[in-house]
């Protein structure tokens, strides 16, 4: 056994634990059937499927192929399957049958342990449109307590309508992609609060080189680390800028602080004293317009070209109902073009009805107005909820307009439905976004079992 060399994997096998042959790559449960997807080199193949815990297994056919749809099951129902080839025998998956919303890039059942070396929920959509038309998009493996450092990548050749597991990066935790120069990037963390690290992909994603650390961690959510959810990538004036936080919630008085990480357009991204990080800047009760009593503090921040081009960062403002107000507020920093070193400096305090939970700013060169896509919080009693996603317009990035409520589900239950950490794109006349999903069986609205894929389309005219 050789040592290790690189970031990818197609699919990631931890010693001793079993992963089962075949290896089922990606599940998508309907109404009435489950479609599930597998790797191996061996047909033909036999599935069998069973209720949870009912009894024996059952034949649900045999194929040549390296998919399956098991047909003619009960909605809201949960099922346990496999497929076998000769002696060999994947693992025992789960799915739920029911409804799902928008096209299922990949779904994990709340009780399946699959994934159980790095976490048990899907989480950190980041959707990438290369420039040779195809969708990537990734997400991680998460789960309270457990190791959290596996992302999976999936791509569609058909504009989001089908998609197939592409490659998997072990440790990628909260990864961004991006493309650059030609490549295909990701810079994430290690872990939860661990190394900042970028890596890259010189065939379109499929494989990647061994990352590149940029900034050492904790590794430990009780002690302050480096947290970066996957945001926007921008260009300006000859650099590349980027966004991350240093702290962790329980890193007492500031929880999280903002920083901005920045490199030369031209020089190499995988070399890290090309990089520019700055310090973290913690936030202050003496700034105009924060919110009284004790709160999340800021993170998860976004960096924008502003109308009148310089840049800004904009932070997630986490409102408890502790503070005064309970919601509502988001917080706009500057950023010195001019000295890649300097920490951010506090701007100015923002309305905003979707600062409870991640969202992305980003400004459409069309239209020159600003888009995010939020979970918005439409009852102070309910200030989790994140089961109403809109769609939310600026000229300006400082006064805020709901254009159109894009999955609203206020007369789902809260604790149980969530659309959450939305990515998205500009795709021609249209918005694509990847959403991580609870719904239909989810652990509850945090921790999610889908995946999905969005269009909307003619965005402009709403």
């Amino acid at each position: 056994m050789k040592g290790i060399n690189t970031w990818s994997y197609s699919p990631y096998k931890p010693f001793l634990f079993e992963s089962g042959c075949p290896y089922i790559s990606r599940v998508v449960p309907y109404e009435n059937s489950i479609h599930f997807e597998w790797f191996s080199v061996s047909a033909p193949y036999t599935v069998y499927y069973r209720e949870m815990g009912a009894g024996d297994f059952i034949k649900a056919g045999e194929t040549n192929e390296t998919n399956f749809d098991i047909k003619n099951l009960k909605t809201e129902t949960d099922y346990e399957f496999y497929v076998s080839s000769g002696k060999d025998r994947s693992r025992i998956r789960l799915a739920r049958c029911g409804k799902s919303v928008g096209t299922v890039v990949n779904y994990l059942h709340p009780e399946d342990r699959a994934y159980s070396f790095s976490g048990r929920y899907l989480c950190s959509p980041s959707l990438l449109v290369h420039p040779d038309g195809y969708y990537l998009a990734s997400m991680d493996l998460f789960a309270p307590g457990q190791p959290q450092n596996l992302t999976i990548i999936f791509r569609s050749d058909d504009r989001g309508k089908t998609w197939y597991h592409y490659s998997e990066l072990m440790p990628c935790y909260w990864g961004e992609l991006f493309y650059h120069n030609g490549d295909v990037y990701m810079m994430a963390s290690s872990t939860e609060y661990g190394d900042l690290l970028i890596g890259k992909s010189t065939d379109g994603g499929k494989t990647w080189g061994t990352p590149t650390v940029l900034l050492r961690g904790s590794s430990d959510p009780t002690g302050a680390g480096t947290q970066k959810a996957p945001m926007t990538t921008v260009i300006h004036n000859g650099r590349i800028y980027l966004t991350c936080d240093w702290g962790a919630w329980s890193f007492l008085p500031y929880r999280h602080s903002p920083m901005i990480i920045s490199c030369k357009v031209d020089d190499d991204l995988l070399v890290s004293e090309n990089w520019s990080i700055t310090e973290p800047c913690p936030i202050s009760e003496e700034w105009e317009g924060v919110a009284k009593g004790i709160n999340g503090g800021v993170l998860e921040g976004c960096i924008v070209e502003t109308p009148d081009g310089k840049l800004a960062e904009i932070m997630r403002y986490e409102l408890m109902e502790t503070s005064e107000p309970k919601y509502g507020l988001i917080m706009r920093y500057k950023v010195d073009e001019n000295d890649p070193d300097a920490p951010v400096e506090f701007d100015r305090v923002i309305k905003f009805p979707g600062n409870r939970s991640k969202f992305i700013i980003k400004r459409d060169e069309v239209s020159g107005k600003y888009y995010s896509l939020a979970s918005i919080i439409y009852d102070e009693n309910e200030l989790k909820a994140r089961n109403y996603l809109a769609l939310l317009e600026s000229g300006d990035l400082d006064n805020w307009t709901i254009v159109a409520g894009l999955l609203d589900y206020r007369h789902e239950d809260p604790a149980k439905v969530g659309f959450q950490y939305v990515d998205f794109e500009f795709d021609g006349d249209d918005l694509i976004y990847l959403s991580r999903t609870s719904i239909n069986g989810a652990n509850d609205y945090h921790n999610a079992n889908y995946s999905t894929f969005h269009r909307l389309k003619n965005f402009r005219n709403l």
